[in-house]
């Protein structure tokens, strides 16, 4: 098993796992500092290509994506999501899964449960292809935007999804906007690590799209802490650069290419 994922899976019930997501080498080369896991988010659709939903990110938009992000990783465990309809049987995931992983280097891929895909993650893993579940909100699978496992029934249906996620050989699982009751229950029944995202701090571990969480997105719902404003920082300097410009201060003598220096 590689190496980072072990050290996963030995941070279970001890040291909290800080994940983030990247679309690019610079964004990955400060968190790869930092973060135990960066995944490449099919998030990007609505990050990056300023799309409703996820549904039309393809499988060649991660990979570039993905090999620029790539470039930019030392330590940190690279996990890359599959979209949707790239894993809809076992041969087509397998198929899809390899390539990714081959042309990318990556070291795991993610896969959103439908509640019947199990058999897609257990093919995977015998494969040799580390897995990352997902439960809970799963954007791929569900139109409506809803919090997950408020009820009895709908706690203990989530708990056995997240079982057979585990027994089909999945590394960890992202539990996106579940209940605290909900997402300690299955953290609490589950031998491997889970990872929230709006479902409280009873995860071993947490994730954020970091543009959220840097005030680029303009997606800030309440499980998202906005760590920075990233977009009035951004939104001056190029005011600054519009008058500097307009007013003939930029470029100025230092800035101007003699000879063959840069």
């Amino acid at each position: 098993m590689n190496k980072k994922i072990l050290n996963i899976l030995k941070k279970k019930n001890k040291s909290p796992i800080v994940s983030l997501t990247a679309y690019s080498k610079s964004v990955a080369k400060i968190l790869d500092k930092y973060c135990d896991i960066i995944l490449v988010g099919d998030s990007m659709a609505n990050v990056l290509y300023g799309l409703d939903n996820t549904h039309k990110i393809t499988l060649q938009n991660i990979i570039q994506h993905t090999l620029s992000v790539k470039k930019g990783i030392n330590k940190s465990l690279l996990v890359v999501d599959m979209p949707k309809g790239t894993y809809t049987n076992e041969n087509l995931a397998k198929k899809n899964a390899k390539l990714l992983i081959k042309i990318t280097g990556c070291d795991a891929i993610k896969i959103e449960s439908n509640n019947k895909n199990f058999k897609i993650i257990n093919t995977l893993v015998k494969a040799k292809i580390p897995v990352m579940g997902h439960i809970g909100y799963t954007p791929q699978f569900k139109k409506k935007f809803k919090i997950q496992g408020g009820t009895k029934n709908k706690r203990k249906k989530l708990l056995e999804e997240a079982l057979a996620i585990e027994k089909a050989g999945a590394f960890s699982i992202v539990l996106e906007c579940i209940v605290p009751q909900t997402s300690k229950l299955i953290t609490n029944k589950l031998k491997i690590p889970t990872i929230g995202i709006g479902s409280s701090n009873n995860c071993d571990g947490q994730i954020l799209v970091t543009d959220d969480m840097l005030g680029l997105s303009g997606f800030y719902p309440k499980f998202v802490k906005k760590y920075a404003s990233l977009n009035r920082i951004i939104e001056k300097a190029v005011k600054k650069y519009t008058r500097d410009v307009k007013i003939k201060k930029f470029p100025k003598k230092k800035n101007f290419l003699n000879g063959s220096k840069f």
